[in-house]
């Protein structure tokens, strides 16, 4: 634990620090009349003469047992532009905490009645770093010694102040860290948004079929306002690169578009993951985690397959929609944000609902506006477009001088009944590019077998190329119901989705 504040003191400073003194009224810089007519305090020039720059947003907890020391500090701290809030217990700090945040805590050690020791305040600095790692606490007594200041330090505190106090060097202390402690909490933020994966440019929305025109037209009306957008549509049809585009024709363009995949998250780590949590809050939670909900404030957030969320945190999911309020895992500190909501899906929500697997009310949250994608079967006039455009794409990633495909290449795309959809396409055409030997992609190089000549025969296949061809049939038999599909393999829908990951249907 850095002990800083104490290097840099003068050996007469320690000695201060360390002879025993009550505090007095006139020691703080202001006359006890001063304390009972705040507008003579502020009109004496000798009792505050130290300015703070930009504090007019700074938040401070001030704790004393000591009513004339609040009122000292209140005054003190409101010449400077800072906004305080007094409090004269520790029961009183941590309500205060977890009601609201602050910039800084400025608290006593010594509460209970004749007691000296600070142990009191010593406890209680364990609980605020517990609730809030980032919080600047400056520590104060009248019965100062090295240890009880070493102590503090390690406990979490940031500085110690001797009763009686300089009114110059507390300010100079409460804005060092009132800027250290927004640093921190800035930079906990970067490190949470650092960690999602985001793609620097949005996927081109490809589409020019009959099909997809209402889709278009829809995604035009819609996209700039502020509503909530329910995508619909088999897997692979491209629902997520609608929610880039919605986000990006919106007003909240300029903030993040933050994905949550819903079908990948385990119930047990649902919560963490949207909420955030705070540290302690369970067994690996060594540091406090800013949930996606959070990320996505004043932007967008997308939450993919979003019927897999669990039927008993459906309920926490709405109360967010409807409220914007939330609560960390481990945390009683209600927490706001305003953000967008787009949501995906390839299961029936009104049969989910009907089964009781789905709130309804949730429903009506999340489809103010509803947007179905079509199959890619049913937009065949969109295959060499997008085929085109992921051969581009991947033959650059891939440095190979690939330029397009031949007749009976272009034929088998076209005929192909894609079960996968879009992704499926992506998948086949990256595979071609690093099959082909020449500049244009043949036939035999697609890994595609004509319509004709129908499936290939098993003995012939490999386990996995077995398993992603039971994966295919199943999608195609349920018109790319993940549910279904998953239902007659046998599987979850957990484990069909890390299938269709892995054979990247």
């Amino acid at each position: 634990m850095p002990i800083a504040p104490f290097i840099s003191s003068t050996a007469a400073s320690w000695m201060n620090l360390c002879r025993p003194r009550r505090f007095r009224i006139g020691d703080c810089g202001l006359r006890k009349s001063e304390i009972h007519n705040p507008q003579s305090a502020i009109a004496n020039p000798k009792s505050i003469n130290v300015s703070v720059p930009d504090a007019s947003e700074a938040r401070i907890l001030i704790a004393d047992d000591q009513k004339d020391v609040l009122e000292a500090l209140r005054m003190l701290l409101k010449s400077e532009g800072y906004k305080t809030e007094p409090v004269s217990s520790p029961a009183s700090i941590i309500q205060a905490l977890e009601a609201r945040d602050f910039d800084a805590l400025l608290m006593d050690l010594n509460y209970a009645r004749d007691t000296t020791s600070g142990q009191e305040g010593l406890d209680l600095l364990t609980r605020v770093h517990v609730l809030d790692g980032t919080l600047p606490v400056v520590v104060m007594t009248a019965w100062g010694s090295v240890e009880i200041a070493v102590e503090a330090m390690r406990r979490g505190a940031r500085d110690f102040i001797q009763k009686p106090w300089d009114n110059a060097r507390l300010l100079s202390i409460l804005r060092n860290q009132i800027e250290l402690g927004r640093a921190l909490r800035k930079g906990q933020k970067l490190e949470a948004e650092n960690r999602l994966l985001r793609d620097v440019a949005r996927p081109k929305l490809i589409a020019q079929s009959p099909a997809m025109q209402p889709v278009l037209d829809l995604i035009a009306r819609v996209g700039p306002s502020d509503a909530n957008v329910l995508i619909t549509g088999e897997h692979g049809t491209g629902k997520e690169v609608v929610a880039q585009t919605l986000h990006a024709i919106s007003i909240r363009s300029p903030k993040h578009l933050v994905t949550v995949n819903a079908g990948g998250l385990s119930e047990g780590v649902f919560e963490s993951e949207l909420f955030g949590h705070v540290k302690g809050a369970f067994t690996d939670a060594k540091a406090d985690r800013v949930g996606r909900f959070e990320l996505a404030d004043g932007g967008t957030l997308f939450l993919d397959e979003i019927a897999n969320v669990p039927l008993n945190l459906q309920a926490k999911l709405l109360r967010v929609l409807e409220t914007g309020e939330f609560e960390r895992v481990g945390s009683s500190k209600t927490r706001r944000v305003n953000a967008r909501t787009l949501s995906a899906t390839n299961a029936n929500l009104n049969e989910e609902v009907a089964a009781g697997r789905f709130r309804q009310d949730l429903l009506y949250r999340l489809n103010t506006i509803e947007i179905c994608l079509p199959p890619l079967r049913d937009r065949r006039t969109d295959i060499p477009l997008l085929a085109q455009h992921f051969l581009r794409q991947h033959a650059q990633r891939y440095r190979k001088q690939v330029t397009g495909f031949d007749d009976a290449a272009t034929r088998i795309l076209l005929d192909h009944p894609w079960p996968g959809n879009v992704r499926e396409l992506d998948h086949v055409v990256e595979r071609a590019i690093l099959m082909a030997q020449g500049s244009v992609v043949k036939a035999s190089e697609m890994g595609l077998r004509p319509g004709r000549e129908g499936p290939p025969r098993l003995e012939e296949m490999s386990l996995e190329e077995v398993e992603c061809f039971l994966i295919k049939k199943a999608l195609s038999r349920y018109d790319g119901n993940v549910s279904k599909a998953a239902e007659a393999l046998g599987l979850s829908r957990s484990a069909l989705y890390r299938r269709l990951q892995r054979y990247g249907l």
